[in-house]
């Protein structure tokens, strides 16, 4: 399994978290036409030889070294291709939660769709807060590792910190380091 993208949007519809990861670089175990694959940063996003392009572009360099950043640290022109992203994926999530919606009744959840690149896992909380995560086709559903994620990660770290604003106005994003090491730890866990 490899993760892709991970986007948190709280209840105003705001993308208040995102970061994203390189898929892992081949072994050298691998053949010599698969070890020489090499992954790098496109206008369409990363690609590789051996994993399918990522469906969005990447937000900092320090992704094409194999580490990503929030969204506050790219460019003006990274940080404002980051945003349209994450504005897309939320579009695409709210169109698709409410077609599901409608055509199965209000008990019928969307949980996540697929493409031939990249497969989206969603996950909603009572409180409105949204979790999406985007990682290759052959995934099986991440419903629980998200419910994971927002249980043992963004309740202890974020909503039991006092010094944590309760609302994120404006796109102030989260900024909780105790947040983010725990989720780089858990993400590449998973991988």
């Amino acid at each position: 399994m490899v993760v892709y993208s991970f986007y948190i949007f709280d209840r105003h519809t705001e993308c208040i978290y995102s970061k994203s990861w390189l898929p892992p670089a081949p072994t050298a175990s691998s053949s010599s036409s698969t070890a020489a694959a090499t992954t790098t940063t496109a206008p369409g996003g990363p690609t590789s030889d051996t994993h399918p392009p990522l469906p969005l572009s990447t937000t900092t360099a320090a992704a094409a070294a194999g580490t990503s950043g929030r969204r506050s640290a790219p460019t003006a022109s990274a940080s404002s291709a980051a945003d349209n992203d994450a504005k897309l994926i939320f579009g695409t999530v709210f169109s698709l939660r409410n077609m599901v919606r409608k055509l199965g009744g209000e008990d019928d959840a969307f949980v996540s769709y697929r493409t031939a690149n990249y497969k989206l896992h969603y996950y909603e909380t009572a409180s409105n807060l949204r979790l999406v995560m985007l990682t290759d086709t052959a995934t099986l559903s991440m419903r629980n590792v998200l419910h994971q994620i927002y249980i043992n990660l963004w309740v202890e770290y974020v909503v039991k910190n006092p010094l944590s604003p309760v609302e994120h106005k404006g796109g102030a994003g989260v900024r909780n380091e105790l947040f983010e090491l725990g989720l780089e730890q858990f993400i590449r866990g998973l991988m």
